[in-house]
């Protein structure tokens, strides 16, 4: 039986919004997203500003697994997005996730190691996606945020675990050059990084959180290292 500690933790309202179906989000599985409000990064390009800077969310964590309760037999996993989902203490909701018969996917910027690795000792996590936001020269430039150190700990954390995971970056050609990801490319290859690499082409949206335009930098893939598979979305 929970405490009334843990009650509490699941029925903060922390849910900014749920996707309920998705074959997308999480390779060859049926799932659904929940979207965690806020987030530690400030990244130029993001468009889910409202989630960013959402104070609390819509729903509790109590209300998800409701949800999945309806949804055991149909879909396979829950992925946990955002914002930043480990701004929020993910581990009693997991547990009541994996509880329910869910795999687990976690998209995550990777600046909170410790939760990370807790959840991988645990065994509560089936598979990360990691942004590689920027080299590290201008990791800070884009993200708004001093935590290239933790992102690189959590990194080496899945390559050491042999952790089922994918990098992935997103180019607006304007922030990142064919140099840029070349360097990208460079250190996941020198970590021992073999996955595919993902490489998501900028959404243009109004409501990105610099008022970014469209690219005017031509990007040539054509200059791009082949010591990865990469793969744009």
């Amino acid at each position: 039986m929970s405490t009334n500690k843990e009650s509490n933790s699941l029925n903060t309202r922390a849910v900014y919004d749920i996707t309920k179906f998705t074959h997308l989000d999480y390779p060859d599985h049926l799932a659904c997203i929940v979207w965690l409000s806020g987030c530690n990064m400030r990244c130029d390009y993001c468009y889910n500003k409202d989630i960013v800077f959402a104070k609390e969310g819509s729903h509790t964590f109590v209300d998800v697994l409701e949800f999945l309760k309806s949804r055991v037999g149909l879909l396979e996993a829950v992925v946990l997005s955002g914002g930043e989902a480990t701004m929020h203490d993910l581990e009693e909701f997991c547990i009541a996730i994996k509880d329910l018969g869910f795999k687990i996917k976690l998209d995550t910027n990777g600046t909170d190691y410790k939760q990370i690795k807790k959840l991988i000792d645990l065994g509560l996590l089936d598979f990360v996606a990691l942004d590689y936001k920027a080299p590290k020269e201008k990791f800070t430039q884009i993200t708004h945020s001093n935590k290239y150190e933790e992102f690189s700990k959590t990194l080496d954390l899945l390559l050491d675990r042999d952790f089922d995971f994918e990098a992935r970056t997103t180019l607006h050609s304007d922030l990142l050059s064919e140099d840029d990801i070349n360097n990208i490319i460079q250190d996941l290859k020198r970590r021992g990084y073999k996955n595919n690499y993902y490489i998501q082409s900028f959404l243009d949206t109004e409501t990105n959180i610099a008022n970014l335009q469209a690219p005017t930098t031509t990007f040539d893939k054509s200059q791009l290292l082949d010591e990865l598979n990469i793969i744009w979305r």
